[in-house]
């Protein structure tokens, strides 16, 4: 999970990278299209449990769901939070500020683009059959399943072997980065997670390093110093830059997922440590882009993302690189508006709301 998260490139020209997103435009629907072929047998006999025919869906378009309720710490409006006492501090730490080099000021990346950057997500039907995973590092702390429900994640049978289902775009996750794997259940108003992600083919079974249930519908946290898919111990899929949010004509109404290159404990909404570095920020720490910074030359979906940052902030997740914030891999993201865009801002473009503020009295 302390992994660095893959990204979108930033030595990549423009001309190529507008060439590789309008090559990838129909990659969308063809991958959606190839789900329902792979269910029929394109990993072997699909069983017993045939999958519903309008179950699994790539990158289903959620613009118009509402997630988790309006006073959950994704859904938070911290505009008026007041400022940590230690906001400088903790931006400096970021900047990676020194006496040495007081002049440092690290640049913000999106951590999401065209395939391979990104993080996928599906959306799945309540009939989707459910796969028995084998936890390979954190059982202790994983959901096996859904509270009331027998064991097993809703993974659909193209995840196995086709491209694009898993984070780091390789058909069953492969061996290496952290492979998220994000099933949103419509019907139930569920959310499965899972980390570093794998088909065993040998074994035939799905495996992962560790992996959480959360209800769409309630404000609960993982018990305190548990783990999730996420080294917060936070849902991954409410914090994510989403295309179908972006792209849409209203406001995006959540905070956002970002790493940072080390952290130290955590604080509320977190519920798991991940480091102790002296200085660095904690787990569960939010940004939040000042207020006056101008972003009204900007097209509108960028807007639409920073105006979010300006709202509701950046909770710091996992550690990766210094302001690396994640979205989700959509061959409709173009590199040559999402790179210049988020390089223009800085860590010293941010402050820190008082670590913990909104938590429950």
């Amino acid at each position: 999970m302390t992994a660095v998260p893959a990204s979108s490139d930033p030595t990549i020209g423009p001309g190529r990278a507008l060439r590789r997103t309008r090559a990838l435009l129909g990659t969308l629907a063809a991958l959606t299209t190839i789900a329902a072929a792979c269910s029929a047998g394109a990993d072997g006999p699909s069983g017993p449990d045939p999958l519903g025919a309008d179950s699994a869906v790539l990158l289903e378009d959620f613009s118009g769901r509402t997630f988790l309720p309006a006073d959950n710490w994704w859904n938070l409006d911290i505009s008026a939070a007041p400022l940590d006492p230690q906001s400088d501090t903790l931006i400096n730490f970021i900047r990676a500020r020194t006496a040495a080099n007081p002049g440092a000021d690290r640049r913000m990346h999106p951590d999401f683009g065209p395939p391979p950057y990104g993080i996928p997500y599906i959306g799945v039907s309540a009939r989707e059959p459910l796969q028995a995973v084998t936890w390979t590092a954190y059982g202790s702390q994983s959901d096996d399943g859904a509270p009331g429900a027998p064991p097993g994640y809703p993974i659909p049978r193209a995840a196995r072997t086709v491209a694009g289902w898993i984070e780091g775009g390789i058909g069953g996750g492969g061996g290496s980065g952290d492979r998220h794997l994000i099933l949103v259940d419509r019907d139930r108003d569920l959310l499965f997670e899972t980390w570093a992600t794998r088909w065993n083919g040998a074994a035939r079974r799905w495996e992962a390093g560790s992996g959480a249930v959360f209800d769409l519908a309630s404000n609960a946290r993982r018990p305190e110093g548990w783990t999730s898919a996420d080294a917060a111990g936070l849902a991954i899929f409410p914090g994510l830059v989403r295309f179908d949010e972006a792209s849409r004509n209203a406001p995006i109404t959540h905070a956002f997922r970002v790493t940072v290159r080390a952290t130290n404990g955590h604080v509320w909404p977190a519920s798991h440590d991940a480091g102790n570095t002296a200085g660095a920020p904690p787990m569960g720490m939010r940004l939040r882009l000042k207020a006056a910074t101008d972003i009204a030359a900007y097209p509108a979906e960028v807007r639409r993302i920073l105006q979010a940052m300006k709202t509701y902030g950046l909770i710091v997740a996992d550690n990766g690189s210094d302001l690396y914030v994640s979205g989700t891999m959509d061959p409709r993201w173009d590199n040559d508006v999402l790179n210049p865009a988020f390089h223009a801002l800085n860590a010293s473009d941010f402050e820190v709301v008082q670590r913990g503020w909104g938590a429950p009295p």
